[in-house]
């Protein structure tokens, strides 16, 4: 053995280490504190899951059970309907489809004395039987029907019960009359169940020329409270189709031209047969100058009608003025009745 210089620390058994065994021991604690603080930021899902090994579920969830089913992809909830779980509709098929195929209405076309046949579809989308009542709007009722019009529809049924979570189609027909007028014609069938009440719109053509006229009546101004005028007409349809009339003002006086108002459309839609009563405002009507004011009223298909209405303006200081001197009249007439009346008594005293 060879000598050993001393203050040197001795020999280790065995030899010396190789390298990559002391590299080793000096990682080895450092893997162990990365392995206690979690899994390596940026490791993949599946090597973190490996890494921290099995859990149990988190507070407030719980692990699924064992043969529990899903829910169905797709499933729809019911269609809405008056009352969220029963529906009134035309049938599939037909005329005017709207979305998706489904109509929106039914429309029929025909001629006088035509039968013409469709049906409605009745759907229960709830859990318990539905009794549903039926019946037909009578005119001017549900969507502005015509003359007559409600009383042609004839139903198959006027009450059906549905069990739950089926369908069921009700025929019914239209039967025109003969003498009906050309031109299109309107009403409904109003569904009732639970409280609730929806309708189906149905639109009648009947074959033959359409006729567009109307008239203007009862033209009248009359003074508003606070200044100003109000114009009041009536519109009438002289025709056999439905008219959205318009409507243009002017007025001419001694002064010139004192009122002019485009032809605008009137809020209203008018069946055959029907009358409105409309006004209009006219704030700057005048004071002084008597005017005639001038109505004409227009719609598709060359219909046209005028009429018109003399309107002459009481100031209100004219008012006030006659006012006072109705009461200067009225006082003067006072005073000379009872000087008459004393001057009576006066001779009355000297005869006697």
């Amino acid at each position: 053995m060879p000598p050993r210089a001393e203050g040197s620390p001795p020999p280790r058994a065995g030899g010396p280490r190789p390298r990559g065994v002391v590299r080793f021991a000096a990682l080895a604690p450092l893997t162990a504190l990365l392995l206690a603080a979690g899994p390596v930021a940026g490791a993949p899902p599946a090597a973190a899951a490996a890494a921290r090994g099995p859990s149990a579920p988190a507070l407030g969830t719980s692990a699924p059970t064992p043969g529990a089913s899903a829910p169905t992809p797709g499933a729809a909830a019911p269609a809405p309907g008056a009352s969220g779980d029963w529906t009134a509709a035309p049938a599939s098929g037909g005329s005017v489809p709207g979305r998706g195929g489904a109509r929106s209405y039914v429309y029929l076309e025909g001629g006088p004395g035509a039968v013409l046949e469709d049906a409605l579809t009745l759907t229960n989308h709830g859990d318990r039987p539905r009794t549903i009542r039926l019946r037909v709007t009578g005119p001017g009722r549900g969507s502005g029907a015509g003359p007559a019009s409600g009383s042609w529809p004839a139903l198959a049924a006027r009450e059906v019960r549905l069990p739950p979570r089926t369908r069921a189609e009700v025929p019914f027909t239209v039967t025109v009359p003969a003498d009906a007028a050309p031109g299109d014609h309107s009403g409904a069938v109003l569904a009732s169940a639970g409280g609730h009440t929806t309708q189906v719109r149905l639109r009648l053509r009947v074959a033959g020329r359409p006729l567009a006229a109307l008239s203007v009546e009862d033209v009248r101004v009359t003074d508003r409270d606070g200044g100003g005028a109000v114009i009041h007409y009536a519109v009438v349809n002289r025709g056999n189709t439905p008219l959205t009339p318009r409507l243009a003002l002017r007025a001419r006086g001694l002064f010139g031209e004192r009122l002019h108002r485009a032809a605008r459309a009137l809020p209203v839609t008018l069946s055959p047969g029907q009358r409105a009563r409309l006004t209009e405002s006219w704030p700057d009507a005048p004071t002084l100058d008597p005017v005639d004011v001038r109505l004409t009223v227009t719609a598709p298909g060359a219909a046209r009608a005028t009429a018109s209405a003399r309107y002459t303006p009481v100031p209100g200081g004219v008012v006030a003025l006659g006012a006072v001197a109705a009461c200067g009249l009225a006082g003067m007439a006072v005073r000379f009745a009872r000087r008459r009346r004393r001057r009576l008594r006066r001779r009355a005293g000297a005869v006697t």
